[in-house]
């Protein structure tokens, strides 16, 4: 398929869904289309570009994981070594000791989460009675599930989870001693010269960044700064601009920001999710008829919705960001519907 009817594509499902945020897709590391629309901000009439930066919520998990898998490459950790022997045990009274990093970064280890995505549908009503704007680093969040008791037994089944991307970066700084922001920005966004991402504070953006809105059932929109917490850490919450995303699809795919192996390690179904979907290391895994159809990731938050792929047999990479709480999925829907009917002809 070409790249102006790819264009097209986008750019028609993109008008259907009043899409506000960037598109970008590559094939092999080169540009096949590209589209922004909407406003980042509102209050200036200030429009997104293909550089602006959006959070991407739990999509960011995926940094997470490569850090822990950096520290795997050097020795410092193994997917069995496990966690409550090197954070500080008394923190989770409740905890099973026999949890491993292996169950934190494949949503197995039976923790209870903060936000229970199976029991709890308002991520904003978090912030109640908790100051969003005191979460600023991993450990903040500490209160909010430390001593709550076991789900389940670890490494019985899927079951998505943040609390556990928490614990995994507390176990990067735990280990480097730098702060989980530091880590990931020096050892993972500067080298992948992804110059347009970073944790930023809500109220400390800087310039070209898109203000995530929420609309209401009566049509009120308003932004999201108190709806999630003031800075992104673990389990979601970066900034980052379409082209810095697939720029991180390359570095990983190429095998530039971990080994061959522990690519592998990352990329490899470990744990099924439930239908065609599998979990690897920080990313989500769709197989189909045996094979592999394409590496995802997602993240929603009041305010942002994003999704990203790569597609191993055709070689495509998508990113989709935006700065409402719904619409990035219309797009990877209408560009998947595409490469479908690319294959039947």
């Amino acid at each position: 398929m070409s790249a102006q009817s790819f264009t097209a594509i986008i750019e028609q499902a993109a008008a259907a869904s009043s899409y506000s945020g960037t598109v970008l897709l590559k094939q092999h590391g080169a540009p096949l289309a590209a589209l922004s629309s909407g406003y980042a901000s509102l209050a200036d009439r200030r429009l997104n570009r293909i550089d602006t930066r959006f959070g991407l919520a739990s999509g960011a998990k995926l940094l997470t994981a490569v850090a822990i898998c950096q520290l795997m490459d050097q020795g410092k950790l193994t997917p069995d070594s496990r966690v409550l022997d090197i954070l500080q045990r008394s923190d989770f009274p409740r905890f099973a000791p026999d949890i491993t990093v292996h169950h934190l970064l494949t949503h197995s280890s039976g923790i209870p989460d903060y936000f229970d995505e199976e029991t709890m549908e308002d991520f904003s009503a978090l912030w109640i009675e908790r100051p969003m704007y005191r979460l600023l680093q991993p450990r903040d969040f500490l209160p909010m599930f430390s001593g709550q008791p076991m789900k389940f037994v670890p490494g019985a089944r899927f079951h998505y989870n943040n609390a556990g991307y928490i614990m995994l970066g507390l176990l990067v700084e735990a280990i480097s001693g730098e702060s989980f922001a530091e880590y990931v920005e020096g050892r993972i966004l500067r080298p992948c010269r992804m110059g347009h991402s970073g944790y930023y504070t809500l109220d400390e953006l800087p310039e070209n960044t898109a203000t995530g809105y929420i609309e209401d059932e009566a049509g009120r929109i308003r932004t999201n700064i108190y709806s999630i917490p003031v800075k992104g850490g673990p389990d979601g919450g970066v900034f980052a601009s379409a082209p810095d995303v697939l720029r991180l699809w390359e570095e990983l795919i190429g095998q530039r920001l971990l080994s061959a192996t522990m690519t592998a390690a990352m990329l490899t179904p470990h744990i099924h999710a439930g239908g065609e979907e599998y979990y690897g290391y920080g990313v989500w895994i769709t197989k189909r008829g045996g094979e592999i159809l394409k590496y995802h990731l997602m993240g929603y938050d009041p305010g942002v919705s994003f999704h990203s792929a790569y597609y191993p047999g055709s070689g495509i990479s998508v990113a989709a960001l935006c700065n409402r709480s719904k619409g990035a999925y219309s797009i990877i829907r209408a560009v998947e519907e595409a490469l479908a009917l690319q294959e039947e002809s």
